[in-house]
């Protein structure tokens, strides 16, 4: 039985102007046309579009987008190296969560009640950026969103950072590393300016670590639409 646009997108739950958008990027397969000229959706093309945002939570919308066109321009191949290689991105963030932990709790424990164990010069910001492997803009960013605080010369106004700056600039580039933003970072550096807990730290990479769950379940439900939708054992 035919689908009218307006019943598709009922079913799917999107509007009629994502169903046009759906069948113009590919992600649904070709759709007929009556004599009079009216498109002729089915079955099918509903299954294509859950199946699609299915997949989107896991895989992100244009992966998602690019398995779907695959899949209909008759290359399975592609759709499945594009499902593996977001499969092995995923476990990289995993193993960058790892070394991350790792190494934060290395860096936070140098600095516990916020004394210093090892002492060392100040630093300009080329230095540091250089230390980091970053650009000195990314360092103004970070300064600008107030993660950084470095300390101005009095006469030429250069940055300079101390030893707990230094520290605070280490935590910042490696939980960046680990796709960490702004708003997940700031409460890491808090407490340890504050009280020198490393509390919000381990919360913060648990939360990533859930996150990562969260995205293979993900995943995991969409790939099952696929499966279903490509024929399941056939």
């Amino acid at each position: 039985m035919g689908l009218r646009p307006v019943d598709l997108a009922r079913r799917a739950g999107i509007s009629t102007q994502l169903v046009r958008n759906y069948e113009t990027a590919g992600i649904v397969p070709e759709v007929p046309r009556s004599e009079s000229g009216y498109r002729q959706y089915d079955d099918v093309h509903l299954q294509a579009m859950l199946t699609f945002r299915a997949l989107v939570p896991g895989f992100g919308h244009e992966t998602s987008t690019r398995i779907m066109q695959a899949v209909h321009a008759g290359d399975q191949a592609l759709a499945f190296r594009l499902i593996d290689a977001s499969h092995a991105a995923l476990h990289e963030q995993r193993l960058a969560t790892d070394v991350a932990s790792e190494a934060l709790g290395e860096a936070a424990e140098e600095f516990l009640d916020g004394v210093p164990v090892v002492n060392g010069p100040d630093l300009l910001v080329g230095e540091l950026a250089a230390q980091l492997g970053v650009r000195t803009s990314t360092l103004r960013v970070w300064e600008s969103a107030e993660l950084l605080m470095p300390v101005r010369e009095a006469g030429t106004k250069y940055r300079r950072y101390g030893p707990l700056q230094v520290r605070d600039a280490r935590i910042i580039a490696m939980l960046r590393r680990g796709r960490y933003g702004f708003d997940q970072i700031r409460p890491v550096l808090d407490g340890l300016r504050q009280t020198g807990s490393t509390e919000a730290l381990r919360a913060a990479v648990a939360e990533r670590r859930a996150a990562h769950d969260r995205r293979t379940r993900a995943m995991l439900h969409g790939s099952a639409l696929l499966h279903d939708y490509l024929g399941g054992d056939r």
